[in-house]
């Protein structure tokens, strides 16, 4: 690196091609050669990774400068955004592990196979998948590379200042967002961070399981000595939950990516729990996702409760007070609460929406296990897909506009169509099939059961709209229709997503506002229109049309959360040997 202090002209060029790739498009990236962006990409992460070391160390990491920490005049910011914009593509055709070797490593050793789990168990009922041989543990199973990597059943672990000092910050990214060059520009002041409390991770402990104390009481940026003092909060009780593991290595990206094929999801989370003996972490709390709890290390004794409401949660709507599942808890007899000890190599399975709490026993030593979160967005909601179906109706009626002669009747049809997109969530706000994960991408679908998977889908989807057929009515959605607008409100933001199946992307709050003037003006005969369109719709719509739609959507998503995950999986290996996971993996 002497070259770099003592030469201004390197350091001058290399200013240069930050700054041009920095400026590139994501489509541009593309054509650098593959030898030219290895040797490029090494040269950074050095640099990278010297730049986070002193800011980790450095009180300036708490201070207005803390953007400023450049090596000559090269700002950490744009050396962090250019290496994330290199990674992007890298990994989206490199193998990762299959779903199929996921599917074996969760479901094999249970008494329930995949495809009975998922037409019986999921989204239902928790679950306990014993693994006595511990497969997944193993070197060769699927945690065998991050087992390694910790290389620790210490009393104290050693590997926790490890992995937090060598641990960034991976902000959040908006759940509809498709373009990976809107991300960056987000997210492009915030990336190369130290882990943030509340975001990354929580240092946390449950008094008389119903008071959650936190270590650090703010919002704040973890520097050398917060990472320290965490082992020191281990030592009295605490427990450490790190987030978003799978942007931070990449044996655990593998396994997220495997079990998001196998259950059709653009991205499953992984988080990590440590939690020292004879304490529990969170109190008791729901999901708005599914988990598979992974026992890695130690035991842990877990208590599962009913669902409060008969209603799944959605991501992002907030769950039930602690208060109430208290509430809810007591009410119960005892009976509904079920138990289970986890053991090494355990998986238990959470629907989401149930409540849940964990506690270590006295003697028993400390806990690390893995949550794998499945996380349904509302376009891969069974809501999602038919509201996906009536677009694909419409989107055909468009290609008829031209010969249909009357425009009257045309938009009335426009607005049966926005009405009965409005119906559907009614129905759905009521009715708890349409908010089930619809599994239509998944994996499961091109093994031996997907014949019988396959129709089991098709089914469900004609039992849904045969609901859409006799519950949707007419004046209920005119009057959210009518109470939307009313508060200058997008009566169809709940299917905002769909705009990324548009070719031409409408302009929906001033098409919404005429059409409901129309309304006004021929309510007469709007309403024998809706019911018009309404049984022509459910005759016509066919699944296999309306998979094909789903797909397009599906691996949209897809593709920009792979290519965050390469962007932050990029960072991260310059912080800690990554290479000697997917070394070991491969081998």
């Amino acid at each position: 690196m002497m070259l770099l202090e003592e030469d201004e002209y390197p350091i001058l060029l290399l200013q240069c091609a930050i700054s041009l790739i920095n400026y590139c498009t994501v489509e541009q990236l593309q054509h650098i050669p593959t030898e030219l962006f290895g040797k490029f990409s090494l040269l950074l992460k050095r640099l990278w990774g010297q730049a986070y070391e002193r800011r980790l160390c450095s009180s300036s990491s708490r201070s207005d400068q803390k953007n400023e920490f450049c090596i000559s005049n090269i700002r950490t910011n744009n050396l962090v955004e250019c290496i994330f914009r290199l990674s992007i593509n890298g990994g989206l055709h490199q193998q990762t592990v299959d779903s199929e070797h996921v599917k074996r490593s969760i479901f094999d050793s249970g008494e329930v196979d995949v495809e009975r789990f998922l037409l019986d168990i999921w989204e239902t009922s928790p679950m306990l998948i014993r693994n006595p041989p511990k497969a997944s543990l193993k070197q060769d199973g699927i945690f065998g590379p991050f087992i390694q990597y910790l290389g620790s059943k210490e009393a104290i672990p050693s590997f926790l200042t490890s992995i937090l000092k060598h641990t960034i910050s991976c902000p959040s990214i908006s759940s509809d967002e498709i373009d990976i060059s809107h991300v960056i520009n987000e997210i492009k002041n915030h990336i190369g961070h130290p882990i943030i409390y509340h975001q990354d991770i929580r240092v946390v402990k449950t008094r008389s399981r119903e008071r959650e104390l936190h270590y650090f009481q703010e919002q704040c940026d973890l520097g050398i000595d917060e990472i320290l003092k965490c082992e020191e909060a281990f030592n009295e009780g605490y427990s450490i939950a790190l987030r978003g593991l799978e942007f931070r290595y990449q044996s655990i990206a593998a396994i997220a990516d495997g079990l998001a094929s196998l259950f059709g999801q653009p991205s499953a989370g992984v988080n990590m729990y440590l939690t020292p003996a004879n304490s529990q972490g969170l109190a008791r709390h729901s999901d708005d996702h599914c988990v598979f709890v992974c026992q890695i290390i130690g035991v842990k004794r877990w208590k599962v409760f009913p669902r409060p409401d008969f209603q799944l949660p959605r991501l992002y709507e907030p769950c039930d007070s602690r208060h109430d599942l208290e509430d809810t808890s007591r009410k119960s007899d005892g009976s509904e609460c079920q138990e289970f000890l986890l053991k090494e190599g355990d998986v238990l399975y959470i629907p989401r929406g149930s409540p849940h709490e964990a506690i270590t026993d006295v003697n028993a030593g400390f806990s690390l296990h893995l949550t794998l979160a499945v996380e349904i967005e509302p376009p891969f909601e069974w809501e999602g897909f038919i509201q996906i179906a009536l677009y694909c109706w419409g989107n055909k009626q468009k290609d008829i506009q031209d010969t249909a002669g009357d425009s009257v009747l045309y938009n009335l049809c426009l607005l049966s169509v926005r009405l009965l997109h409005i119906a559907i969530k009614l129905i759905g706000n009521k009715n708890p099939e349409f908010r089930k994960a619809c599994l239509v991408g998944s994996k499961l679908l091109c093994s031996d059961a997907g014949d019988r998977f396959y129709n089991n889908r098709k089914t469900t989807f004609d039992c849904l709209f045969n609901k859409i057929t006799n519950e949707s009515k007419f004046s209920d959605a005119v009057e959210y229709l009518e109470a939307a607008l009313q508060k200058n409100e997008d009566p169809l933001e709940h299917i905002r997503w769909m705009k990324h199946l548009n070719v031409e992307e409408e302009k929906s709050s001033s098409s919404n506002i005429t059409l409901a003037d129309l309304l006004i003006q021929h309510r007469d005969i709007a309403e024998a229109t809706f019911m018009e369109v309404k049984s022509k719709i459910c005759s016509e719509v066919e699944f296999q049309n309306v998979e094909r739609y789903y797909q397009v959507m599906l691996e949209k998503y897809k593709k920009v959360r792979k290519q965050y995950t390469n962007g932050m999986l990029s960072l991260h290996s310059a912080l800690h040997n990554e290479h000697e996971l997917t070394s070991s993996y491969n081998t």
